[in-house]
């Protein structure tokens, strides 16, 4: 795997381009999937080690929702999502009521919000990982969802003691997803791309600037 620090500007150019291009195409399926125009924020993309995550979000102790996915394939890697707790709930109850009337969001369990977040995360990650394996030419296959609700100090400590003996760097993405013609429904949502050791190299090669 090529050290960070060993990179040049056109190869980190295009692994921040390949985190936009996902991102779009994620935000894309959310608008589908919500029937509504979905604004996106212009993309923050780092390349950084998974033991720096802590270094680019705001207080740990703020409250966040997590869907976290396994893919396998040629670009084998792990994802996680990372939104806003308030956010997502506001997004899973108005995608609810879209769909099922507005009663049904009064009072919904939370194993209803979670199914509903893991369902959110599963779209959004697939769709990433979608855009990135059709540009470089490979297909890939996701696990289950896995959910937590913590606060984000504890979920990046979660990722660096799980994922860090897997590979050493990440791929984040930040940017704010907004409903068109809806007040108050945003939600501020990261993705943290951790590649496994070859999977780095090979996206490298693939976009032909190894």
């Amino acid at each position: 795997m090529p050290e960070i620090s060993s990179l040049n500007n056109i190869q980190l150019d295009a692994i921040k381009e390949i985190g936009n291009i996902g991102t779009g195409n994620a935000a894309t399926a959310l608008s589908k999937l919500l029937g509504k125009v979905v604004e996106m924020d212009v993309p923050k993309v780092e390349l950084v080690s998974i033991y720096e995550l802590s270094e680019f979000y705001g207080s740990p102790t703020v409250p966040v929702a997590a869907v976290f996915v396994r893919s396998e394939g040629k670009f084998s890697c792990s994802v996680i999502f990372i939104g806003s707790e308030d956010g997502a709930n506001e997004m899973i109850k108005m995608w609810f009521s879209m769909s099922f009337g507005d009663f049904v969001t009064d009072g919904l369990p939370d194993e209803m919000l979670d199914s509903g977040l893991a369902e959110l995360g599963n779209i959004i990650i697939g769709s990433f990982l979608g855009a990135i394996n059709a540009l470089i030419e490979t297909t890939f296959q996701i696990s289950v969802p896995g959910v937590a609700h913590d606060m984000l100090g504890s979920v990046l400590d979660v990722v660096a003691s799980l994922f860090g003996t897997v590979g050493e760097y990440a791929l984040v993405i930040s940017t704010t997803l907004r409903i068109s013609g809806v007040e108050d429904v945003n939600m501020d949502g990261n993705i943290i791309l951790l590649p496994d050791p070859d999977a780095l190299e090979l996206l490298l090669r693939k976009l032909q600037v190894l």
